[in-house]
């Protein structure tokens, strides 16, 4: 069982939370768009019945968040053709058909939470710091550990420069040494920066170590911010606990950072649980499936500026653990020339079918810097936007392997010289073979003009391996089903099964590598009513087989001796896999797949592929 971010008591639900809930509202306050769902219950199960949206007015001249939010209910009135306001307020709970039973609402306006995170070891608590910070929904602008390299003054000015909304500070395991601990505190006493949001705003600070160190800590940072203490998040050093950690974030974002957001405090009023932030309800939701279905998941959301990646993954303990990831410089507009810089320009030119020159490339890159809310105009533009957004999700999944690991340093007893010397990496949960699904979602994979772009973008960019089922968020609701998990997980799974993915299918992919044309392996694919399927796939092939949403086949794979799609390399196997909008599909390019240098080759390669999936026109 994975962690949950919420939990019945911390919810702080007013009554109409306890009632039967049959009509829901639920909004994410975006940083430029407010969006607004309507949930209804009938009969027996939740489903989406409209969406509303308006811009968010979070800035002058209106500076009111609850403006953005009445616009985007009032489209969302026009729509269901049922009143849900009255003198500009919320209709609660629902009387004679007016009005809903709960509204909920999750934010990133002004930003979104921004955090500092301090740990005495850069590869032990500072990076479990970083876990639990990820996963409360918060961007991390920099980790402060003792042993860095950096020194004290440097670190003082980065603190200074950086401004955050929170510092979460940890380290030492509990009856450890308190000094290192209370070294970092005095340095972030003595940066003591001005708060991001105003004078008048006390900057928080939650103590997550060593609790020996509790009463020292407290004497650094008395008078200066306010300072809370909570469980230690890594209490020895083979166990890892999160979940206060993240919890108490959430509360501190909900009574600080949003307090002091224009309007905040009225739609704090108005919510019958507290706002989340976006990243963090997105988080939930994907936590909530991967338990209800028991299963690994990975999800991704590329915007922009950044690009979050989210993971449920089993751990040497057979629990599922959550890690959440954000890539502050890939994104799709803002950030489009970083991933430039990032993945190199070889790398983007290896997913364009056709020949183009390196300098209109760059050109491209940059106007869209220049202007970020231009779309593709032309099927050549769109082309190259799907090919910088495969390197982007590549470079962010990359980052997140990397975070989402077993525990540092539970192998061996460790001085605490040692531990600061230690540099080795731990083992990643990512396990490719044993995921079950990967969801993707923002403009790039949800709005691509045809549902096999999306597929091909993901398979390209995750390589994901043996069976694995792949889906987009159809209009982002990720965030509005999140924060509805943790008052109820029935209605939050249910809307977001049936009316936020869109399933797009199920890939089969055999890891291993060989020649083109050399035998990968053989298909056998049965379906009700329907002709059986039976193929040899040889290797550097994409196959699309029909199969539609809803629909389920028998499947037997025998990969050739050479290649594994699950089990033992040549082993078969038998499963039964489900369908989408684009179908079953093999892909024997290989893992790790690697796509040919000679440029004509390459071109002709992908040219066959996207046909294969009919992902384009002929261009």
């Amino acid at each position: 069982m994975s962690e949950k971010v919420n939990c019945p008591e911390d919810t702080a639900a007013s009554p109409n939370v306890t009632k039967e809930i049959r009509l829901i509202i639920a909004t994410d306050c975006g940083s430029t768009t407010t969006k607004a769902i309507l949930i209804e219950k009938r009969g027996d199960e939740y489903r989406l019945i409209n969406r509303g949206e308006a811009p968010t007015t979070v800035e002058a001249p209106v500076e009111d968040v609850t403006a953005g939010v009445i616009n985007a209910i009032t489209e969302l009135e026009e729509l269901a053709g049922r009143r849900l306001l009255e003198n500009g307020q919320i209709i609660k709970p629902q009387q004679n058909g007016d009005g809903v039973d709960l509204y909920i609402s999750t934010s990133s306006a002004g930003g979104g939470l921004q955090m500092m995170v301090a740990g005495v070891v850069r590869n032990l608590t500072a990076e479990s710091a970083e876990r639990a910070a990820l996963g409360a929904g918060a961007i991390v602008m920099d980790v402060i550990a003792s042993n860095d390299k950096r020194l004290p003054h440097e670190k003082i000015e980065r603190i200074r420069a950086l401004r955050p909304d929170m510092i979460l500070l940890s380290g030492g395991v509990d009856g450890g040494t308190t000094s290192h601990v209370t070294e970092l505190a005095e340095i972030i006493g003595a940066a003591n920066p001005t708060p991001r949001l105003g004078i008048g705003y006390e900057l928080p600070v939650i103590y997550a170590g060593n609790k020996d160190a509790a009463n020292l800590i407290g004497k650094e940072l008395e008078g200066k911010m306010s300072l809370e203490i909570v469980d230690n998040l890594r209490p020895v050093l083979e166990h890892e606990n999160l979940m206060p950690t993240r919890l108490k974030i959430q509360d501190q974002f909900l009574e600080h950072v949003m307090a002091h957001a224009p309007g905040y405090r009225k739609l704090i009023d108005w919510t019958d649980a507290p706002i989340m932030p976006t990243p963090g309800a997105v988080g939930a939701i994907m936590q909530a499936v991967a338990d209800q279905q028991e299963i690994q998941v990975v999800g991704v959301d590329i915007g922009g500026a950044t690009t979050d990646v989210f993971s449920v993954f089993k751990n040497r303990d057979g629990q599922g653990t959550f890690n959440r990831t954000v890539s502050a410089n890939l994104g799709m507009s803002y950030s489009i020339s970083n991933v430039l810089a990032e993945a190199g320009l070889e790398n983007i030119l290896r997913w364009v079918p056709f020949e183009i020159d390196q300098a209109d490339l760059r050109n491209r890159i940059r106007n869209k810097t220049i202007r970020p809310t231009t779309i593709p105009q032309t099927l050549q533009e769109l082309i190259v936007e799907q090919a910088i957004a495969r390197e982007a999700l590549r470079l962010a999944f990359e980052q997140h392997t990397q975070l989402a690991v077993e525990l540092r340093g539970t192998q061996q007893q460790r001085t605490i010289s040692e531990a600061f010397a230690q540099t080795e990496g731990g083992e990643s949960l990512v396990n490719m073979l044993g995921l079950d699904m990967i969801v993707g979602s923002g403009g790039v994979l949800s709005h691509a003009p045809r549902r096999q772009q999306a597929m091909l973008m993901m398979i390209d960019a995750f390589q994901p391996e043996g069976i694995t089922r792949l889906a987009v968020d159809s209009i982002f609701m990720m965030p509005q089903l999140g924060v509805l998990a943790q008052v109820n997980q029935e209605a939050a799974t249910q809307v977001f099964e049936r009316d936020c993915l869109v399933h797009l299918g199920t890939c089969i992919a055999p890891v291993g590598t060989a020649n083109p044309g050399d035998a990968c392996l053989s298909i056998r694919v049965e379906q009700s009513e329907k002709e059986t399927i039976i193929a040899d796939v040889p290797f550097g092939q994409l196959r699309l087989y029909p199969l539609k949403v809803g629909q389920k086949a028998k499947v037997k794979v025998q990969p050739d001796r050479r290649f594994s799609v699950g089990a033992d390399r040549g082993h078969p196997l038998e499963t039964e896999v489900t369908g989408g909008v684009v179908g079953l599909v093999v892909d024997t390019r290989g893992r790790p797949l690697e796509i040919s240098p000679d440029p004509k080759l390459r071109v002709a390669d992908l040219k066959k592929w996207t046909e294969a999936l009919n992902a384009y026109d002929a261009t």
